[in-house]
């Protein structure tokens, strides 16, 4: 369930703290819930403070953009020089044991950055306008991630793709990467996406044609049980959503910044 920034302000703040690597045990304690007796973060001071971190400006075209030199941009770089490095290792550590290692990405604003849209509707969500933005296929890219794709299939990595966005909005999706430079892999067999009418077989405890009940974990976990199945090794899954990563079947999991939205 997406949950917008009213609904999950303390969330989103928290999550602007843990733009770092997401270790195993990790999760968002420290949130407050509806029942708390402290005031919450007052929304006006957490949309600047947003802004801020971005260093979100509206460009020639009207069109909300972060900034390279903003604190969002050196969080992704810390953790796209980490990942790089771990790859690395990771890939000829696998190669040397016979392995087939992979890497995991999410694409909402893992590798497509939704900011304007967040701005746009005051970060609030809603399918139909949510819809129309993605069949745009024109969102910019999360700042270092196309490059760490490209990065991952020239060590020898299996590049999959685990999103939340559902099989009719496939098309828009691969025009998306297509035009930020993540065209690799970009076919059926490694991009997964929600078919809730008709649901793969590996999904059947949660899921069959027309029934649709798996939790984002559940979904995204039992993907990568898929692809491991299939008999790769993922040595790095990546995501903008403790959601995206929780559920195991990942050597490392990399959480990337996103404060303003938050699945459960």
């Amino acid at each position: 369930m997406r949950k917008s920034l009213r609904a999950a302000a303390i969330a989103a703040s928290c999550a602007i703290a843990g733009a770092a690597l997401y270790g195993a045990g990790a999760a968002t304690a420290g949130q407050s819930t509806a029942n708390s007796t402290h005031e919450p973060y007052n929304i006006g001071l957490l949309v600047k403070d947003i802004d801020t971190y971005y260093g979100t400006a509206a460009d020639s075209n009207g069109v909300y953009q972060a900034s390279p030199d903003s604190p969002y941009a050196q969080d992704l770089a810390h953790i796209d020089a980490d990942a790089r490095s771990y790859i690395d290792k990771a890939a000829r550590k696998a190669h040397h044991r016979g392995e087939k290692p992979a890497v995991v990405f999410d694409i909402d604003d893992t590798l497509l950055l939704s900011l304007d849209y967040e701005k746009r509707y005051n970060y609030t969500y809603n399918p139909t306008t949510w819809a129309d933005y993605v069949n745009r296929a024109d969102r910019p890219a999360v700042f270092g991630s196309p490059e760490l794709v490209q990065y991952a299939e020239k060590k020898g990595v299996e590049v999959f793709y685990n999103s939340g966005l559902s099989e009719a909005q496939r098309s828009a999706a691969v025009e998306n990467l297509k035009k930020i430079g993540a065209d690799v892999n970009l076919d059926a067999d490694h991009m997964f996406l929600k078919d809730k009418a008709n649901p793969p077989a590996y999904l059947s405890g949660c899921a069959t044609p027309g029934t649709w009940t798996c939790t984002t974990v559940q979904y995204k976990s039992g993907t990568r049980k898929h692809i491991e199945d299939l008999g790769y090794e993922i040595v790095a899954n990546f995501g903008d959503q403790y959601s995206d990563l929780d559920g195991g079947y990942a050597d490392r999991t990399y959480k990337l910044p996103n404060p303003t939205y938050f699945v459960s």
